[in-house]
C-alpha cells in the first residue's frame, strides 16, 4: 500500500507522468518505430505505477473493500477503452474481445491469485482469508466465464463460436445483473466477507487515512491517468503487432498483452498486500478485476460492436475450455478451507504456464 508519508501529498512523478503520456500521444500518435516504442513503453509502465499509487490513497480513504473495488473499476475501464480503440480504430478483429477476457480469467485466477499465495505463504506459512468472499467471487465469476466464452460453441442461432444479436444482448444483461448483484453484496449486506480477517474500519487510525482534499485530487488524477494507459496502449499497437509478426506469434497473444497491461496495476497492488500478510485484499483485487472485467466489458463491447456492426467472436477452443474447467476445480479446492500455502499457489501457476505453453504451441 502508499507509505505513510505518500498519502498526505501528492507525488510529482504521479502528476508528470500522466500529463507527459498525453502530451506524447497526442505529438506522435501511433508508432511502429521500435525506438519510439522503447520511450512510450516506460512512460505507459510509469502510468501505471501512478494509477496504483492513485487508487492506493483513495482506498485508504475510504476503507474495505471499497478501496480495492475502486482499483477493479480503474482497470476495467482500461481494458474496455483498450478494446473499444481497437475495435474502432483499428483492423477488424473479431475475437479481440474475447481473447482478453479469457486471458484476463486465466491471469487473475491463477497468475495473479496464485503468485500473491506464493508471496504471502512464503512470509506467512498458511495465511488465511474469507471463505465466503472468495466463494462469493467464484460464484459469479464461474457463470458469467462459462457464458460468455464457453456456450457460444453450442448455441445453434449463429453460425461458428458467435452468439446471435439477441443472444448476445441477453448474456450482456445477464452479466451485469450478476455484477449489479455481486456490488450490492460486495458493498451491502455481506460486506464483513471481504474484509481481511480479525480487521474492520476501526482498527485504522485517522493518521492512516489521507484528507479528503489528497484523496479528491488522487480521484480526478487516476481519471487522467487511465487515459494517458489507454492512448499510450493505443500508440503502441501497430510496433507491437509488427513485433509479434516477426515471431510469428499466435493471433490471440495480442489479448494475452492488452490483459497484461491493464491487469499491472492490480498485480503490483495485489502484491504488496500479500507481502503485508493481507490476502483477502489480494484476493479482492486479483479476482474482483476478474469479475468486473466479464461484467462490464462484454455489455459495453457488445453494445458498440451492434452499433459499428462488427460481429464478436466468443467461444474458446475445445483444449481452453477444458483447461478451464480444470481451473475452476482447483480454484473451488483452493478457495473452500480458509486456509493455503505455497503449493496450491504453485498449482495454479502451473496452469498458469500451461494456458500460455498452450497458447504459442495449439
Amino acid at each position: 500500500m502508499a507509505g505513510p508519508a505518500s498519502i498526505h501529498r501528492i507525488p510529482l512523478y504521479s502528476i508528470v507522468l500522466p500529463v507527459l503520456g498525453l502530451l506524447a500521444w497526442l505529438g506522435i500518435g501511433k508508432t511502429d518505430s521500435a525506438l519510439l516504442a522503447v520511450p512510450l513503453a516506460a512512460i505507459l509502465l510509469g502510468n501505471v505505477i501512478a494509477a496504483v499509487h492513485h487508487a492506493e490513497v483513495i482506498a485508504l480513504r475510504i476503507g474495505e473493500p471499497y478501496g480495492t473495488l475502486v482499483l477493479a473499476l480503474a482497470v476495467t475501464v482500461i481494458e474496455v477503452g483498450m478494446i473499444v480503440v481497437l475495435m474502432v480504430g483499428g483492423e477488424p478483429n473479431p475475437a479481440l474481445m474475447r481473447d482478453s477476457i479469457h486471458a484476463v480469467v486465466m491471469l487473475v485466477l491463477h497468475g495473479l491469485a496464485g503468485l500473491c499465495i506464493v508471496v504471502c505463504a512464503v512470509y506467512h506459512r498458511e495465511p488465511e482469508f474469507q471463505v465466503a468472499g472468495a466463494n462469493a467471487f467464484l460464484a459469479v465469476l464461474i457463470p458469467m466465464a462459462i457464458l460468455v466464452l464457453v456456450m457460444p460453441n453450442y448455441v445453434l442461432s449463429a453460425p461458428g463460436a458467435e452468439y446471435s444479436e439477441l443472444q448476445l444482448v441477453f448474456v450482456s444483461v445477464v452479466c451485469l445483473v450478476l455484477y449489479a448483484a455481486f456490488l450490492f453484496i460486495q458493498t451491502g449486506w455481506h460486506r464483513a466477507y471481504f474484509l481481511p480477517i480479525g480487521e474492520d474500519d476501526d482498527d485504522q487510525t485517522p493518521q492512516e487515512r489521507p484528507s479528503p482534499r489528497i484523496a479528491f485530487a488522487s480521484f480526478g488524477l487516476l481519471l487522467v491517468t487511465l487515459l494517458s494507459v489507454v492512448v499510450l496502449a493505443k500508440g503502441l499497437t501497430p510496433a507491437l503487432e509488427g513485433a509479434l509478426g516477426a515471431v510469428h506469434a499466435p493471433v490471440g497473444v495480442i489479448g494475452i498483452v492488452i490483459a497484461a497491461i491493464v491487469l499491472m496495476p492490480e498485480a503490483v497492488a495485489a502484491l504488496r498486500a500479500a507481502a503485508r500478510n493481507r490476502l483477502q485484499s489480494s484476493l479482492n483485487l486479483a479476482l474482483g478485476s476478474g469479475v468486473a472485467s466479464i461484467g462490464l466489458t462484454v455489455p459495453t463491447v457488445a453494445l458498440v460492436s451492434v452499433v459499428i456492426d462488427q460481429p464478436l467472436e466468443l467461444g474458446i477452443s475445445t483444449s481452453n475450455s477444458v483447461l478451464m474447467a480444470l481451473g475452476v476445480l482447483v480454484a473451488v479446492i483452493t478457495y473452500g478451507t480458509g486456509r493455503t500455502n505455497v503449493l496450491s499457489g504453485l498449482v495454479h501457476l502451473v496452469l498458469l504456464a500451461a494456458y500460455l505453453f498452450l497458447t504459442f504451441v495449439p
